[in-house]
């Protein structure tokens, strides 16, 4: 059996970051994300690459209520209430 491969154009797809943490020693951890800000990975970048990175994904911070969606969405995988609003 094989799986196909929805046909998206990820060049046209918008990119967020979260940034969760400020190291002392000038990493940054953030959360990045095509599309979905619910659906992300966790990268941890010096300052200096964290910008450049940002700038060629052309990202945006998530607004306060995008944080709070990707917020309970976790509350929700936590607790095992998967699919519950």
């Amino acid at each position: 059996m094989t799986m196909s491969t929805p046909n998206i154009d990820y060049t046209k797809s918008q990119r967020y970051v979260r940034v969760t943490n400020v190291r002392p020693d000038s990493l940054v951890e953030f959360e990045f994300s095509i599309d979905d800000p619910r659906l992300h990975v966790e990268l941890v970048l010096p300052y200096q690459h964290f910008k450049i990175f940002c700038g060629r994904n052309s990202t945006i911070e998530l607004s306060h209520e995008q944080e709070i969606q990707v917020d309970l969405d976790k509350l929700k995988w936590r607790n095992g209430e998967v699919g519950q609003s």
